[in-house]
């Protein structure tokens, strides 16, 4: 088959990429993420078996929370935990506290854990899990009562050979720490591998905090190169300043990229000769926020994403980028550091007009990566040094961008899907060689 590219070196699908079905730009998270299975699944030709065999998650556990609030009265919570899949090793995910969160949200964040894992060349299958709360009205004495009370009842399900935990939404290091103590006391040792994102004290690995941002910055080099745009000549717009995006955009600007725009839960800026991020950071942390750094033009978020630029890093909510504002966009490269920043039905508008979409399971891997590192010395009990944790990052996610774009080539389809049919195509022979036990 002849591939074909546009000036900008972005690969154009053929007959083989379908445009998705029209469907709600605020997408059902499962949904979309099987829309995206579904069209690499076909590519393949699947077979039916194993392909019900990857659709479906392999354990969806429920559990109610009770707990004591301070008040003195009880509280219960329910928390969730999903596993995807374990073919390739025990399941990897972090745990999120939220208000919102639903069990299909967690079904498909464990679907593109799996996928991630398959990508980066990792041996973890994918998991996540939640508790429906609000973290923002609770006491510290009460979020760990009840971390350790869903740790305790999960105590079948976690293991470091089995299920493996990490930070997310309003989770942290200090959370880490208390699964892994609560877990310890019940098993009556130390267990330092349960869990990754853990404090170093106890065990966390050098560049963890960094590794999702870092692994934003190497893919989005790696692209760039790719369509022979020299970093230091290039500018940048990053939305959204938590871990992911503010570390990104201080990372790219130390490869020289100028950044050009910013954002965060607040507001959005502009700045047409580059802002200083260290200078920006600075800012950021006496002020709690950059929306009245001095040194900018305030922006809607709508006209930041519009921004004339080479990359922008969508690292903030899901579906920013939709069927409604995908045609306005005038980057060349959108490196995914949020999770489904994309609609599936921006997908296709997005390609035709030859912007090089990295996806999230490519683009954010670096945190998952960073967290097997930790996992690997916790099971050694030596350490790494931080240039050797940077160094193997950069190594691993260079050769996974290498060997989706491979895949995008080879079928003739974008980065996106070209991501999707190379993880499948891995966990499904690793599954036929193992087998299905009777």
């Amino acid at each position: 088959m002849t591939n074909s590219s546009d000036s900008h070196g972005s690969i154009i699908p053929t007959n083989l990429y379908k445009e998705p079905a029209p469907i709600l730009d605020k997408e059902n998270p499962f949904e979309s993420m099987m829309e995206r299975f579904d069209l690499a699944a076909n590519i393949l030709g699947l077979e039916k078996g194993i392909y019900n065999y990857l659709k479906n998650p392999v354990k969806q556990i429920i559990t109610s929370i009770p707990i004591i609030m301070d008040h003195g009265d009880i509280e219960v919570f329910e928390g969730y935990r999903v596993i995807h899949n374990d073919i390739l090793g025990p399941s990897k995910g972090g745990i999120r506290y939220a208000p919102d969160i639903t069990l299909d949200e967690m079904k498909a964040l464990a679907a593109w854990m799996t996928w991630k894992c398959a990508i980066v060349s990792i041996p973890f299958g994918g998991a996540k899990g939640g508790i429906k709360c609000d973290p923002s009205k609770m006491s510290i004495g009460e979020v760990e009562r009840m971390t350790r009370r869903f740790t305790s009842n999960m105590l079948d399900v976690f293991g470091p050979d089995k299920d493996i935990p990490a930070p997310d939404m309003n989770t942290n290091e200090q959370t880490m720490a208390w699964i892994m103590d609560t877990y310890s006391m019940h098993t009556k040792k130390t267990q330092t591998a349960v869990v990754t994102g853990k404090p170093s004290i106890l065990g966390g690995s050098l560049g963890r905090r960094e590794a999702t941002g870092r692994g934003v910055m190497i893919v989005s080099v790696s692209a760039l190169n790719k369509l022979h745009i020299n970093p230091k000549n290039a500018t940048a717009v990053i939305q959204g300043f938590g871990n992911v995006g503010s570390v990104s955009a201080n990372l790219l600007y130390e490869q020289g990229v100028k950044i050009i725009g910013l954002s965060d839960i607040n507001g959005a800026l502009y700045n047409k000769k580059g802002f200083n991020l260290p200078d920006v950071l600075e800012f950021a942390i006496k002020n709690g926020s950059i929306l009245n750094y001095p040194k900018s033009e305030k922006i809607s978020n709508e006209e930041l994403l519009q921004l004339e630029c080479d990359l922008l890093v969508p690292a903030a909510k899901e579906d920013q980028i939709n069927s409604h504002n995908a045609d306005k966009l005038k980057c060349k490269i959108i490196a995914e550091g949020a999770n489904g920043p994309t609609s599936a039905n921006a997908d296709s508008i997005l390609q035709n007009n030859g912007i090089l979409v990295i996806p999230d399971i490519l683009a954010n891997a670096g945190g998952v990566t960073v967290s097997y590192f930790e996992w690997v010395q916790d099971r050694m009990g030596y350490f790494w040094p931080l240039s050797l944790v940077n160094e193997r990052l950069e190594r691993m996610m260079d050769e996974a961008f290498l060997n989706v774009y491979k895949s995008a080539e080879k079928y003739n389809v974008p980065l996106r899907i070209g991501a999707y049919i190379l993880a499948i195509d891995k966990v499904a022979k690793t599954l036929k060689i193992r087998g299905i036990y009777a």
